[in-house]
C-alpha cells in the first residue's frame, strides 16, 4: 500500500471538491428554474427568490443603471411587489464609481458605506459583506445582482468568484433573450404611431376585466372616443399633421386618466378608455373633461392652430343590457354612433 505523503492536503482537496460540487448543483438548480422564463417580471422574481433560498442569503436585490434600455423596461413592472422592494435604479456615474466598470464580481466586507447607494430606496439591510455581480447587456454594463449578508466573513475579497462570475454571465445572456422576446411582445400589443395598446389588446383585456368585475362585484366602464375632424385635417394639412393630431390626442387622453385605466388606439381616428372599478358617471366625467381640454388646448402644428373635436360613447357593466365583454363594447359603439348622428343633424356640440 502506498501511503499518501500529504494526507491533510488530500483531505482538504476532497472537502473542497465536495463543496464545489454542492455549489455547482445549486447554481444548476437556479439556472434550470430561470432559463425558460421569457418575461422580466417572472425572471427576476424567480432569480432573486431562488438565490435567497438555495444559498440562505438574507438579502438579494438588483441595481440597474438608470436610463439603460433594461431600466426603461423594469420601470413598467409596477405590478410586482417583490421587485418594488428589491430593485434600485442608480445613476450611471455613481454606479461606475462603485464598481469601477469591473467585468468580474466584487466581494466587499470593509468600508461598506459607499455601497449603500446600491440599496433599494429607503432600505437599510445593515449587511457586513457584499457580493456584487455585474450584469452586461449588448456589451454594456447595465447593473448588478447584489447579495448581502450579516456576516463579514460570508463574502471576503480573497474568495473564489468563479461560480458567481458564471451566474452573472448566464443572467446577462438571459437578459438579451428576454429583451428580444419582450420587444416582439411589445410591438405585437402596441399601436406603432401612438404607442398605446392596440385593438387586439382591447379584445383581450376587456374579457379579463369583465370576468374580474363579475367575480369581485365591481363596475367596469368603457369610453369610446372619436376624433371628428381627422379626415378634414388630413385633406387640408396632410397626413403628417393628421398623425400629429392623433399622437397629441393620445398623450392628452393618457394624462387625463393617469393610471386609473387602460388607453387603446383602435382603427383610424378612434380611441378607447377601459376603466376597471369606474362607473358610467366616472367615464362620462372624463369625456366632459376631454371635450373641455381639446377646446381650450388645440393642437399647435408649426405656426398653425388645429382644432380638435371629439365624440364619445359610454357603456358600463351596470347597464341592464350589458351581459358580456362583447355587449359592453357594442353598447359603447352604439352610444358613439348616436352621438355622432346627433352632431351631424344639429351641427352642435354635444356634451356628455
Amino acid at each position: 500500500m502506498i501511503n499518501d505523503p500529504h494526507p491533510q492536503m488530500t483531505y482538504y482537496s476532497l472537502e473542497t471538491v465536495k463543496a464545489n460540487e454542492e455549489i455547482a448543483k445549486k447554481f444548476f438548480e437556479i439556472e434550470k428554474g430561470t432559463l425558460a422564463i421569457r418575461n422580466f417580471k417572472d425572471f427576476f422574481e424567480q432569480l432573486l427568490l431562488l438565490i435567497e433560498d438555495k444559498f440562505a442569503i438574507p438579502h438579494v436585490w438588483l441595481s440597474i443603471v438608470n436610463g439603460s434600455e433594461i431600466s426603461c423596461i423594469l420601470e413598467s413592472l409596477e405590478s410586482s411587489d417583490l421587485l418594488k422592494k428589491r430593485l434600485n435604479l442608480i445613476g450611471k456615474i455613481t454606479f461606475s464609481q462603485l464598481v469601477q466598470d469591473a467585468a468580474s464580481p466584487l466581494l466587499v466586507n470593509d468600508n461598506l458605506k459607499p455601497y449603500y447607494k446600491l440599496l433599494p430606496h429607503r432600505k437599510k439591510y445593515f449587511v457586513k459583506s457584499l457580493a456584487i455581480a455585474p450584469l452586461v447587456y449588448e456589451d454594456k454594463l447595465i447593473g448588478s445582482l447584489n447579495l448581502g449578508d450579516y456576516s463579514a466573513s460570508r463574502f471576503e475579497p480573497s474568495m473564489d468568484i468563479f461560480f458567481l462570475s458564471q451566474l452573472a454571465v448566464k443572467i446577462s445572456i438571459c437578459l438579451s433573450n428576454i429583451t428580444a422576446h419582450e420587444k416582439l411582445n411589445y410591438l405585437a400589443t402596441r399601436d406603432s404611431l401612438t404607442d398605446l395598446l392596440n385593438r387586439r389588446e382591447l379584445d383581450r383585456i376587456i374579457k379579463e376585466e369583465f370576468s374580474n368585475a363579475q367575480t369581485r362585484g365591481t363596475h367596469l366602464s368603457l369610453l369610446l372616443i372619436d376624433c371628428n375632424n381627422l379626415k378634414a385635417v388630413n385633406e387640408l394639412h396632410g397626413y403628417t399633421c393628421g398623425d400629429a393630431l392623433l399622437s397629441y390626442a393620445a398623450t392628452q387622453i393618457t394624462k387625463t386618466i393617469h393610471r386609473d385605466g387602460f388607453v387603446f388606439r383602435l382603427a383610424g381616428d378612434q380611441f378607447a378608455i377601459l376603466m376597471p372599478g369606474g362607473s358610467s358617471k366616472d367615464v362620462s366625467a372624463i369625456a366632459k373633461q376631454l371635450h373641455g381640454l381639446f377646446e381650450k388646448y388645440p393642437l399647435r402644428y408649426g405656426d398653425q392652430i388645429i382644432p380638435i373635436s371629439i365624440s364619445c360613447g359610454v357603456s358600463s357593466t351596470a347597464d341592464t343590457d350589458v351581459c358580456s365583454a362583447v355587449s359592453l363594447l357594442e353598447k359603447s359603439a352604439r352610444s358613439l354612433y348616436e352621438v355622432k348622428n346627433k352632431k351631424r343633424s344639429s351641427q352642435a356640440d354635444v356634451t356628455l
